[in-house]
Formats: structure tokens, sequence, C-alpha cells
């Protein structure tokens, strides 16, 4: 029997009913959280755990599917078990393990006070920002980044007296401008790759729009360091800090983020065994274990999103976006000039990436997804590959900075034990950048000349 959910071209159909289940766990994940914030209750967002949110949505998914109950379950498992998803997963349960040893044996401890030695009271965020940012850009991963700076960020923030949340949303902000930039980011080689242009090209468009940002956010950073001075810092231990400074070496060298927790791992461990009374070989297992036990909620949350996820793809829901902006663009540009037109593709590329990551929660996945549909629309209209590849690049960052359940977020809130939603109401790089952004698209610049003359 033909599957319904399918194009003759093999392409599911789109559907705006996919994206119901979405709704659902939106709705439920932020809406109570918000609700009960309201009434006064203390830990609004922890009284229903997001995965048990995830579950209705999970639910109504598999009921939209058109195929038979055992195919649609495929399906779900399909996503949960797809590479990205795993690979996030895996990330998850290095890097709590990594802060849970880094912890037991000191290594935290020594790194804050470190830091707070380097450090200037008024220069504890920006340093926290560009440290984060130079080690994203060098990594080319936010996910890597949070895991290698989020436990000293916080230690850092927690003994100068610091805003934890701003702290969480400046490591979050730094991550994602780095994996922006990054010419070895995933998101940067998909982008580049589906628009057909040079990673230097799409480099140099990237960074007049990211620039501005960044300024912007370090000046609000800096005005917000409001540690009026920096508690009194002990002797240096060296040997304890050395497990943070091997991994961001490793990370600067672009050694592969697995093989740069682990080593952390097993190098912490091995200090912790020498140098610390009564640190033993059990301690040091329960410790890693600990460590993968408190990553449990956004490894089960990240599954259940993937999985969802698969099933709206399946069901015409991506599908469904792409169309929708296609037609918006097509009806707009009919009797308008051609700068109005450039304008409006790239706004409706902006908008395509956008609404894809929002339901993908993945800006990879949300680039590749949408990476079709944006080179058809800027070929139509004079749109350069940089161009759009800069744009699918910069927006997917935004969208992916600012979801709570994105898997940035959950990992920032996991290390600082914060509602992802109090995570990313602190993003304010990527505020400003999707200002920067859109600003862009209205200013007439010398690389869009030749387009709009």
């Amino acid at each position: 029997m033909p599957n319904t959910t399918q194009s003759s071209a093999g392409e599911p159909a789109p559907s705006a009913l996919a994206l119901l289940p979405l709704g659902i766990f939106l709705l439920l994940f932020i809406g109570v959280g918000t609700y009960l914030t309201l009434q006064g209750v203390d830990f609004a967002f922890y009284q229903l755990p997001a995965p048990v949110a995830a579950l209705p949505a999970i639910v109504v998914a598999i009921l939209l599917s058109k195929e038979k109950l055992n195919k649609a379950i495929e399906q779900f498992l399909r996503g949960v078990g797809h590479g990205d998803i795993v690979a996030m997963c895996m990330i998850y349960l290095l890097a709590g393990a990594f802060a849970s040893v880094a912890k037991a044996t000191g290594g935290v401890d020594a790194t804050v006070n470190l830091g707070l030695s380097l450090l200037p009271a008024s220069m504890i965020l920006p340093g926290i920002f560009v440290i984060s940012a130079f080690i994203a850009t060098a990594m080319g991963t936010s996910m890597g980044t949070i895991a290698a700076v989020a436990p000293v960020a916080l230690g850092i923030a927690q003994t100068a007296g610091m805003d934890v949340a701003l702290t969480a949303g400046v490591v979050l902000s730094g991550a994602m401008f780095g994996d922006n930039l990054s010419i070895i980011s995933d998101t940067t080689i998909a982008a580049t790759r589906s628009q057909g242009c040079q990673m230097k090209d799409k480099f140099r468009e990237n960074i007049r729009i990211a620039l501005p940002a960044a300024v912007a956010a370090i000046l609000l950073f800096l005005f917000s360091s409001t540690a009026s001075e920096v508690p009194a810092t002990g002797e240096i231990e060296w040997l304890k800090v050395l497990p943070y400074i091997t991994i961001l070496v490793l990370a600067v060298s672009g050694l592969n983020v697995f093989v740069v927790l682990s080593i952390g791992i097993l190098l912490a461990g091995g200090i912790g065994l020498v140098s610390v009374a009564d640190y033993s070989l059990a301690g040091y297992a329960k410790d890693i274990y600990a460590g993968f036990g408190n990553m449990q909620e956004i490894f089960l949350l990240s599954m259940m999103i993937g999985g969802i996820g698969e099933l709206m793809r399946q069901q015409g829901g991506l599908a469904y976006l792409t169309q929708l902006v296609s037609r918006v663009i097509r009806v707009f540009s009919k009797g308008h000039s051609q700068g109005q037109n450039l304008r409006a593709s790239e706004l409706g590329i902006a908008g395509l990436v956008s609404m894809t990551n929002c339901c993908t929660a993945n800006n990879t996945v949300a680039i590749i997804v949408s990476g079709g549909v944006a080179r058809e629309l800027a070929d139509e209209n004079g749109v350069t590959p940089r161009r759009s590849a800069s744009l699918l690049d910069i927006f997917s960052c935004v969208v992916q900075g600012v979801l709570p359940y994105g898997a940035q977020a959950l990992l920032l809130g996991s290390v600082f034990a914060l509602s992802p939603l109090e995570v990313v109401t602190h993003s304010y790089y990527c505020f400003f950048l999707a200002i920067a952004a859109v600003v862009a698209v209205f200013v007439k610049h010398p690389s869009r000349q030749a387009v709009t003359a």
C-alpha cells in the first residue's frame, strides 16, 4: 500500500498539523513553568521535568502518523538514534564525568583560584566571553566549549558573588560566537557546501555582522560585572589546574571533543589519586558514574526531541515550513523592485532556517534541511552564495542560542543548576547578533551592490 504521507517524488507531503507535537511540548515545558513562576512557586521550571513534558508530544506525534503503529515507532527510534543526537548525548556523559571528577579532586577550586588571580573584577564576564569565543572558534563546537568552560565559570561566579544565570549566558554567548565563525564548525561546513561557496568568503561575510554584535555583548558584560572586589586567592595549585589547561590546549589544537574530554577525565582522576589523600580508584569510578547521572535529564530530553523531530519530518512538518516560506517570498516578489526582492529573499532564508531550527533543535540539521530551498531562493533573486551561507549559519546560531530545549542551554542548565529558560534569557550575544543581521539585510553593502544596482 503506498505511503499516504509521501509526495510523488518520495518526499513528505507538507502538513501544518505535523508541527502540533512541538507546540504541545512548548506549551507544557514553558507554559507550566511560567504559570508556576507567576504563582510564586520556588524552582517553578523544575516542577514539571522536561522529559515528562515531552511524553504527550511523543504520543501525539505517533498518533498523527498515517503509518502503522510499528512503523511510526520505528521512525521515532530512528530520530532518537540519529548520529547527531547520539554524539550530543555522549558529550553530555563525558562532560558530566569530567566535571564530577575535577570537582572531587580539587581541580575546579584550583582553576577558579587561578581565574580569580588573573582577572580583575571588572573584566570577569568579558574575560569568560572571550575565552569561550576563542575556544569555540578553535574547536568548531559550542558543546565542547561549554563542557570545558562551564564548570570553571560557575565556580568563578559563585566565589565572586556574581549573577550565576548571567554567567551561564556569557558562556553560551561566547560558545555560539565561536561556533558560528569557526571554519571547522559543522554548521559552517553545512552552510558553505549547501550554498556552493568558499569557507573564507562566508567567514568574511559573517565577521562583518558578528563582530559588532560581539562588541556590543562585551560592553554589556563589562558593565554587568558587578563584583566590587574579587575574593582573596590562595596559592595556585598548578598540578590540579593541569587537567583544564590540557583540555583547553587540546581543544584549541582541533582534537576531537570526545578524545579531549576522555583525556581530561583520565588526567583529573590520575592527579586525584596521586595528590588527594584518601582518593581511591573506587571513589574515582563512583565520581565518573555520578557525573553520568547528573546528565540524565538532558540525555533523555535530547533523545526525545530527536525522535519528535524525525516524526515531524516524516509527516511533512518541515516540508510545510519550506513551502510556506517559498510561497510568501514568491508572492511578495511580484511587482517589486530587484532590491526589495533581494531583501525579501534574505529574510525568507533567515525565517526558513530559524523555523526549521525550532523544530529540530539542531542548527546543523536545520541548515541541511533548509539549504536546498535557501539556494533556490538565492539563485532566483540574486543573493550571493556567500551571503545565503552566512545568513543560514547566523540565524541557525541565533535560534540555537535561545532555544530552552536546545542542547547548549540544557547542558549549561545542568552544570549551573538553572532552568534552561533562565540560561537563554541571558544569551545577549545571540540577541545582538539577530539585530545586527536584520540591520545588515536592509543596509546596502559593497558586496551586494552589483546585485542591487
